[in-house]
């Protein structure tokens, strides 16, 4: 037996489809793929199932084709890329989703689709057959842009009971969410169809971080620990609208008073709450009449506020109901919870096969141990996680910034990303 046999030997497929990740073909991917929608500033415009993101799903099914994947949507027009195992057990999934924001980066998302393919391919190069199927995904609407709410491929396939209401969604166009799709599917007649909610043995999403965690530790590599839990709420105070110069102010009802006051007690509140990693975040504002010399009549605002910890979202709910109806004024107010998801935990095993993984990418290239953190922002995995045993892996984005034509990873760390993802991939698909 020659040394390199032996060699050979002693390694395990896991850690020579690690070894096969080939990052000259991962950043050509990157770059064909952001081409469509692509802008000058290096951002991409890719909403989703406009005719630009339709040829760029045209473009991934010719690449999984390639690779000598089968290819399947569903009647969320979700695509699924399978290479195929030794038997009929229920597959890994690997993915993300392929549309942006109206101007985005060219990672955000893309990277995961972009990556499991790579894994594949580095398979095909290393010559190895798993024992399960391996499928790349790429969910439709994550972002939300264009219909809302975001996730709903990911969510439909878990659940396939939302895709009624989700079909009856308008866009800015009054197109439907249900009337794009059905285009989708026609523009795919060659793909086989598939139902939702086929059982999945375990899935692993790989991101970039879109937050400045990993960067600000030096490390390359995070190990997901779960999703923050969340809240969105609508406040509304109404007053009364009246002459901006007429009116005392000792008489005025106004509404932008009530809303300002409120807001200012929940920064206070959130400041106390540094310890929790509490975040708070007032996005939309609405104000009624919204005239220059009128007194606001009616403001809305919206909160999103999102904690890893549900009880410290359940006592924020609770000071807000007692900001909101001791307010003295002589208008109203109110606030209703529009939105809630409860935390995401990922399961210990897979953290630890991931941790392995990040360990030997990291270590190889002297790019230390990864770092555990917990996810910000919602991804397709928080929905996967109610349907099977699910995790995800961070790659550092510089300065934080995603949903941005700035969004930047380093190429060293995107390649070991995919390096970390092929080695958990092929131990999962094993088992």
């Amino acid at each position: 037996m020659t040394n390199q046999t032996m060699q050979d030997a002693s390694i395990s497929p896991a850690e020579k489809t690690q070894d096969s990740i080939n990052n000259e073909r991962l950043q050509n991917a990157i770059a064909a793929l952001a081409a469509f929608g692509g802008r000058d500033d290096g951002g991409v415009a890719r909403e989703t199932l406009t005719q630009i993101d339709l040829d760029a799903r045209r473009h991934l099914i010719a690449t999984a084709r390639a690779l000598g994947c089968e290819v399947e949507t569903d009647d969320c027009a979700n695509l699924f890329f399978r290479r195929l195992g030794t038997t009929d057990l229920p597959p890994v999934l690997t993915g993300s989703h392929a549309d942006t924001q109206p101007v985005g980066g060219k990672l955000d998302g893309a990277y995961g689709v972009l990556a499991g393919l790579e894994v594949i391919a580095a398979l095909n190069d290393a010559g190895i057959t798993t024992r399960r199927a391996i499928e790349v995904v790429a969910w439709t609407n994550e972002e939300g842009s264009r219909f809302g709410p975001g996730a709903m491929g990911s969510s439909a396939f878990v659940d396939p009971s939302r895709l009624p209401a989700y079909r009856e969604v308008r866009d800015g166009d009054n197109i439907t969410f249900g009337e794009a799709v059905d285009a989708a599917l026609l523009a795919s007649a060659d793909v086989s169809r598939r139902p939702l909610a086929l059982p999945i043995a375990s899935c692993v999403e790989l991101h970039i971080e879109q937050g400045p965690v990993l960067e600000r530790a030096h490390a390359a590599l995070g190990v997901v620990t779960g999703i923050q839990s969340v809240r969105w709420y609508k406040v509304e105070c109404i007053g009364m609208a009246a002459h901006a110069g007429t009116t005392p102010m000792d008489e005025r009802s106004d509404a932008m008073m009530a809303a300002v006051a409120i807001a200012q007690q929940l920064y206070v509140y959130a400041a106390k709450q540094a310890a929790s990693n509490l975040r708070l975040t007032l996005g939309r504002w609405q104000v009624g009449p919204n005239s220059v010399n009128t007194i606001p009549g009616k403001v809305d605002f919206t909160i999103d506020v999102r904690c890893v910890d549900a009880d410290v979202l359940e006592r924020f709910e609770q000071f807000l109901a007692e900001i909101t109806t001791s307010h003295q004024w002589r208008g109203n107010i109110s606030f209703d919870c529009f939105f809630s998801r409860p935390p995401t935990h990922f399961p210990a095993d897979m953290l630890s096969l991931i941790e392995r993984a990040c360990m030997r990418a990291g270590h190889q290239a002297k790019r230390g141990d990864p770092q555990k953190l917990t996810s910000g922002a919602f991804h397709d995995a928080m929905y996967l996680a109610e349907h099977c045993p699910t995790a995800m892996i961070f790659v550092p984005s510089k300065g934080g910034i995603s949903h941005n034509a700035a969004e930047e990873t380093a190429p060293e760390d995107l390649y070991l990303g995919v390096q970390a993802l092929a080695y958990t991939l092929v131990e999962l698909a094993n088992r």
